[in-house]
């Protein structure tokens, strides 16, 4: 039934594109009045009014989506926000473009599907000149692509035999009979529906030949099918499960069956780059099809343009299969903007393009276009790369091509005299340089020059000299970098005695702290003890206090802001409750009646939040607690926002501010305006201004104003010193492209952490910025550069159910209030931890009872003096 309805379908299709060529239908356009269609009214003032300020919005956001692409142009879920937006109001121009800017960075992935589509879609252009050879041509090509696929081949087979039977003509029986039979060559899914449908069709019998191909393929399918299984049987991205697949498939040894799952697998895997590395190794060795690689390496840096050996490999193909110098280089070019994380990435882009640039080179020749061309490209990797390490592998290959050892030392020189003298690499890298390409005078130089400058490994460089003058030197030679050896090292042991010197004294120091504070603290919990009075002595002095529970008495007081001169309470005046629940009686001039004592507690401002303003509340959080008159100061903050209505400040029973408040505005838009002073400095401090959310319903509530995934046109600067400002660092980094922003990390407190987030126009100048800040020294130290792309942060683990936990002990066991202080086990744990401790019952009998946490432990053996003595005698 399935087959006879897509062959209807088929029929109607072409028959449809035949009338198409035939003759055109025309139409009018919708609302014509020559139509006699209906037409629309104008609609109310209201409704138009909503659609004028639901196009402003889409506007505004097609601004934005187009301004998130030009920082970020591999931003997928951007494409389509932006794409689906276009639609809506109709820029058939920008949607145009949009598609074709998405296209051109992500590319569609063939499939079975897809090609099945495609090929339906060109039926019904059958009617016109070349028509059916087009659409035949189209279902080639999707046989070559697609057609060996186990599960989806099928269908496309299928697809092709129904054209050619809505076509039929005496001449096209043969071609339906090859297609049968190429099909049932080819190891599909329901290949016996296929040969019976070929029996039933086929006038003539079955040819040997074909019956042959069909079982042998029968037999493969039976190989397949455990790997399918797995397929179908598996989550995505089913990775596992098509590397067993591929590696069956090699053993097999079949190049169109490798290449189709491989290309199964990077529908689902298309983000993963060593997948892609191990197609395109496989193309460039077995297949070697000039179209076929090419086109797999363009796919695979267009999915992962992040990976720079995707690109070298892209560029080391396009030599071998010849293609065009300007291609290649604009190739490269790309490759330099795609944006890569790391800046050794960089390094091997230009060392591969390099390398490419001298194998094009004729040595024989003085002189030539490839020779400057190459000399060059040396130049500008030395400018772009900025990085000293890898500038000395280009001058090894500069002066080993070129013959030009004099320049390399001129550039080697250059190198030495900007703070890399001091590192016994470099010099022994030189002095490799000058044994494979130079002589033995400068291999000497070299080396004397490292023994006096080297300051981190000077031993090896000293080894390293004596072995050249033991191999090539004379007697004077031997004896002049003997004593310049010893020199040296008696030299660099003086001052490592030295530094270990200063090291102990600074560590003996730092112990001399510790033991002072140690003591401080001693000193400081031995005089609070002494202070807090005794229980006896609360007794007594309860015992003698001559008045009575309703008469009225003195208690200390604690004096709150607002009241007197508003000073706070001294520590030394706060006593502890007594045993009866009442206040010792203090001496002095300190004690106020206890009616003013309590009045005052209920001066204290309470804060009671409602919580249906929450829209025009914002929580502000990690205020200075010594910030005076807090209401006033906020106020004068957020006056610029909007009207204030209430400021809320939190204090404790002491009448301390708290640091923190709520901001009660008269309008929503004043409190989201508000939400950008969040981090503003105020006092000294960070100020945090947040959404006012109650966190009882909703408990997941976060806020964090800033991204916590890639950035790629933003950076992130470790090892800053913390005397760095915002305008000194800004000063730095506007030398390699326009800062947008940069935000300087501190803790709670405000004082710097050493680390900064500097933000880019773009990703090309981000990249820029990568390559040359690395490593470099700001005020003594020595800065790390990357770009930002944070670690997700680890969450808290969960314990598992129907596990006990501590903190989900049931509370009854400890009273209604908790475990307090008279509550705690004295207990050993060995005597807590018995598995069966034996009760007894009420009439004297021994019973067993289950084990629980509340059973008394079993009472131990009691030992007699003999058992002592044995015991100590053991001893």
């Amino acid at each position: 039934v399935e087959r006879s309805g897509r062959r209807a379908e088929l029929h109607k299709m072409a028959a449809a594109g035949a009338e198409a060529a035939a003759e055109e239908e025309k139409r009018l356009p919708e609302g014509d009045p020559e139509s006699g269609g209906d037409s629309d009214d104008e609609g109310d003032t209201d409704s138009s009014g909503d659609g004028e300020d639901e196009e402003k919005e889409n506007e505004a956001e097609i601004q934005r989506l187009e301004e998130q692409l030009s920082i970020n142009a591999f931003d997928y879920n951007c494409h389509l926000d932006l794409i689906k937006l276009l639609q809506q109001e109709g820029e058939l121009v920008k949607l145009r473009r949009a598609r074709q800017k998405m296209s051109e960075l992500f590319p569609l992935t063939e499939g079975p599907e897809i090609w099945l589509e495609y090929a339906q879609y060109s039926i019904g252009g059958i009617g016109q000149e070349g028509g059916i050879e087009r659409v035949r041509s189209i279902f080639e090509r999707a046989l070559t692509a697609v057609g060996l696929h186990v599960t989806k081949g099928t269908a496309l087979w299928e697809a092709y035999r129904e054209f050619e039977n809505a076509i039929l003509e005496t001449a096209q029986l043969e071609k339906i009979h090859t297609l049968f039979r190429r099909q049932l060559g080819i190891p599909l899914l329901d290949m016996e529906a296929s040969y019976a449908e070929y029996e039933e069709w086929s006038e003539e019998p079955i040819p040997e030949t074909t019956i042959k191909n069909y079982k042998k393929a029968l037999q493969q399918l039976e190989k397949c099918k455990p790997y399918e299984e797995a397929l179908l049987g598996a989550e995505t991205p089913k990775l596992a499960e098509y590397q067993a697949y591929i590696d069956f498939e090699m053993k097999a040894g079949d190049p169109a069956r490798i290449q189709l799952i491989y290309e199964r697998a990077l529908a689902e895997n298309c983000l993963v780059p060593d997948l892609w590395a191990r197609y395109n190794q496989y193309l460039d060795r077995q297949l070697k099809v000039k179209e076929l690689v090419l086109s797999a390496h363009d796919r695979a840096v267009r999915n992962c343009p992040w990976t720079v050996g995707l690109w070298i490999r892209y560029l080391l193909a396009m030599e071998r299969h010849r293609v065009e110098h300007s291609i290649i280089s604009e190739m490269f070019e790309k490759a330099l903007n795609a944006g890569f994380i790391q800046a050794t990435d960089y390094v091997e882009i230009w060392q591969a393009y390099l390398d490419y640039l001298r194998r094009r080179v004729d040595f024989t020749q003085d002189s030539s276009k490839e020779l400057e061309e190459l000399r060059s490209a040396f130049a500008r990797a030395v400018e772009y790369l900025k990085q000293e390490y890898c500038l000395l592998l280009f001058k090894i290959i500069f002066a080993r091509l070129c013959n030009n050892m004099q320049k390399a030392r001129e550039l080697w020189d250059n190198i030495m005299t900007k703070g890399n003298a001091k590192y016994a690499n470099m010099w022994l890298e030189y002095y490799n340089l000058e044994r494979a390409h130079g002589d033995t005078q400068h291999c000497r130089k070299a080396l004397h020059r490292a023994v006096q400058c080297t300051s981190d490994y000077p031993e090896h460089v000293c080894e390293v000299l004596l072995t050249l003058e033991r191999i090539e030197g004379t007697l004077e030679d031997w004896d002049a970098a003997v004593q310049k050896t010893e020199n040296r090292l008696a030299r660099v042991n003086e001052q490592r005695a030295k530094a270990a010197e200063k090291e102990a004294a600074l560590a003996k120091q730092e112990e001399e702290r510790a033991e002072q504070r140690k003591q401080a603290r001693a000193e400081k919990k031995a005089s609070k003890k002494a202070k807090k009075p005794r229980i006896g002595d609360k007794r007594k002095a309860d015992e003698d206090d001559e008045g009575e529970w309703g008469q009225e008495e003195e208690l200390p007081s604690k004096r709150y802001r607002g009241e007197g001169d508003g000073v706070l309470p001294e520590e030394d005046m706060e006593v502890e409750t007594g045993l009866f629940g009442r206040s010792e009686k203090p001496d002095g001039p300190a004690a106020i009646p206890k009616e003013k004592a309590s009045t005052s507690r209920k001066d204290i401002p309470k804060v009671f939040h409602d919580s249906s303003k929450d829209k025009v509340t914002v929580f502000v959080s990690n205020l200075a607690y010594t910030m005076a008159e807090p209401e006033a100061k906020l106020r004068e903050l957020f006056g610029s926002c909007g009207e204030v209505v209430e400021i809320r400040a939190v204090f404790n029973n002491k009448g301390t501010f708290r640091g923190y408040c709520y901001v009660q505005f008269k309008e929503e838009e004043a409190a989201r305006q508000a939400l950008a002073l969040d981090r503003t400095a105020v006092e000294g401090r960070p100020m945090f201004v947040s959404p006012c959310v109650d966190k009882n319903k909703n408990p997941d509530f976060k806020v964090f104003r800033y991204s916590t995934t890639l950035e790629k046109h933003k950076l992130f600067i470790s090892g800053l010193p913390f005397s760095c400002t915002k305008e000194e660092l800004e000063e730095i980094c506007k030398a390699h492209g326009n800062v947008k922003d940069i935000r300087l990390v501190t803790n709670r407190a405000g004082k710097p952490k050493g680390l900064a987030y500097v933000e880019f126009e773009n990703e090309a100048q981000a990249s820029q910025a990568v390559l040359k800040m690395d490593g470099l020294t700001v005020k003594d130290h020595v800065i790390k550069v990357m770009i930002s792309n944070p670690p997700l942060r680890k969450l808290p683990d969960r314990p598992e159910p129907g596990r006990a936990s501590l903190s989900l002990a049931p509370r009854q066991i400890y009273g209604a209030r908790g475990k307090g202080r008279t509550q705690l086990s004295m207990m050993p744990r060995a005597l807590q931890r018995q598995s069966n401790p034996v009760a007894k019952a009420e009439n004297g009998m021994v019973q067993n009872s289950p084990a629980t946490s509340s059973d008394p432990p079993a009472e131990p053996k009691k030992m007699s003096n003999a058992d002592f003595a044995k015991m100590l005698l053991k001893k």
